[in-house]
């Protein structure tokens, strides 16, 4: 295949890394005026499962897109939001792209890869179904490893049908990219790190429950968005931490985060965790302690998960030996643990609490299935000079 000859023009107007080939005024524009754009998810197979926790995050909280349909054709004629947390949400999930286009009342704008497969790359199925979506005139939201902008069929495919591809883990340059400096220690506002004991835990959704009630409630919040979900939502401060080169993990992430504390003056910063510490498959955990400093740390746990997510053989470590971990290896403490209720009853949730809050003697909740007042509780009453903020700010109103 030949190169077209304005390939390098037009990956650097249209083909750009991540949502930054939009320009900052265009994206600051969308948000501000609520103008969300559609879009549809792909997710064959996978949708409420851990290989679709892309799909899963989207369809739980986006403030980018407007999501109006999910594609899985094992479930397809289902609501999404039933599926998820037993409550509809009014969109549906569909058997196809046709079916989604045809549900529409108009062509949607993006189609977004939803699925987060461990091997991070596209099978020839998925890639032919991209490339349709594309002849369709959709654009491409990409959270894989397999990079789109750097595929010749995909680059023509844009060029022939004027879409913009956004691959979003894509990094910035090497000579772009910072080492940890210490600037972190200068940010002079709680940072609280939501950990977990495995991958797919839901790590990501207790955050950003978090972030939003607390901003609702009156505090300045600022989510850390550190993989490629947390991205594509449309946190504004972010970086996909598992695909930045290992020298400057910490770095990038300290970066934004100071970038975070200059411009917004927050009163709680909450980064958004990625893997497990004592998990020997991934990094990323140990690069997010170094990185943010956190001054506490929540972690998430399931209690029936019996072994590693994608890892039959390895089973799950006990929440005790990785607080331990945690608190060993970075200067902070665990404040709080927030479950994962899968295959798990009511009785089984109030029984997991009560006993993990009398073995670790810390506030233990569901944030899905529990009053949200719970998790506030764990991070007001350890900060409770935001506590009090929040009681200020309820006597002037």
């Amino acid at each position: 295949m030949s190169t077209p000859s304005n390939y390098t023009d037009f990956r650097n107007i249209n083909v750009n890394n991540t949502f930054n080939s939009l320009s900052q005024a265009t994206l600051l524009k969308e948000q501000d005026n609520s103008i969300q754009p559609t879009a549809i998810i792909f997710c064959e197979g996978n949708f409420g499962k851990a290989d679709g926790k892309t799909a899963n995050g989207l369809i739980r909280h986006s403030q980018k897109y407007r999501i109006v349909s999910v594609i899985d054709s094992k479930l397809a004629g289902l609501d999404s939001g039933k599926v998820l947390d037993q409550k509809a949400n009014g969109i549906p999930i569909v058997a196809s792209l046709e079916d989604a286009i045809n549900l529409s009342e108009t062509l949607p704008q993006y189609f977004i890869f939803g699925l987060a497969p461990t091997s991070g790359f596209l099978s020839s199925l998925e890639r032919k179904i991209i490339l349709h979506a594309m002849s369709l005139k959709m654009h491409i939201i990409n959270g894989l490893h397999e990079f789109l902008t750097e595929d010749l069929a995909f680059v023509d495919a844009s060029i022939e049908h004027g879409v913009r591809i956004f691959d979003i883990r894509k990094p910035k340059r090497k000579e772009e990219l910072q080492i940890f400096s210490g600037k972190v220690r200068e940010v002079n506002c709680p940072r609280i790190a939501v950990l977990g004991t495995d991958c797919a835990l839901g790590k990501r959704t207790t955050a950003t429950i978090l972030a939003n009630e607390l901003t609702n409630k009156g505090l300045n919040v600022v989510m850390i968005a550190t993989g490629q979900t947390g991205i594509m939502q449309g946190a504004r401060y972010c970086v996909a931490l598992d695909a930045v080169p290992s020298q400057f993990c910490a770095g990038e992430l300290e970066s934004v985060i100071v970038k975070a504390y200059e411009k917004e003056n927050p009163d709680l910063i909450i980064i958004e965790g990625q893997g497990a510490l004592s998990h020997p498959a991934y990094s990323t955990s140990s690069f997010i302690l170094r990185g943010s400093c956190p001054t506490s740390v929540i972690l998430q746990h399931a209690p029936k998960r019996q072994h590693r997510s994608d890892f039959p053989n390895m089973p799950m470590p006990s929440v005790a030996s990785e607080i331990i971990l945690i608190e060993t290896f970075s200067d902070t403490s665990v404040i709080g643990l927030t479950l994962n209720h899968e295959g798990m009853s009511s009785d089984d949730i109030f029984t997991a609490i009560a006993g993990y809050s009398n073995e670790l003697g810390i506030q233990v909740t569901d944030p899905l299935s529990q009053p949200v007042e719970k998790l506030l509780d764990i991070v007001l009453s350890a900060y409770p000079q935001l506590a009090s903020k929040l009681a200020e700010k309820n006597e002037v109103s």
